[in-house]
C-alpha cells in the first residue's frame, strides 16, 4: 500500500468524505495533518499545493488535491492503479 497523506481539519465533511472513499478502497493508514490545529501546517500546506482549502491528499508523492479531484480520479478507474502502486 502507498503512503497516504492529507491535510484536514475536524470538521472538514469533505475531509470524512475522503476518508471512508480511502477506506473503501483498502487503505488502512493515513497520516493526517490537522491544519486546524496547527497554523503553521496550513501555511505549509497552502505553499506546497498552491491552495487553500481542505482536505488535500497524497498518494506516495504525488498531490491527488482534494475530495473532488479523487472522487474523479476513482469514477474514472485511475484510483486504484495509484494505490496499487
Amino acid at each position: 500500500m502507498p503512503y497516504v497523506k492529507m491535510y484536514c481539519t475536524a470538521t472538514c465533511p469533505y475531509c470524512v468524505m475522503a476518508e471512508k472513499l480511502l477506506a473503501n478502497k483498502g487503505i488502512t493508514h493515513i497520516e493526517k495533518i490537522r491544519v486546524d490545529l496547527e497554523p503553521a501546517q496550513m501555511q505549509e500546506m497552502m505553499r506546497i499545493t498552491g491552495r487553500r482549502t481542505v482536505p488535500q491528499i497524497y498518494i506516495g508523492e504525488r498531490h491527488i488535491g482534494g475530495f473532488d479531484d479523487l472522487s474523479a480520479l476513482d469514477a474514472g478507474g485511475e484510483l486504484e492503479p495509484l494505490l496499487l502502486a
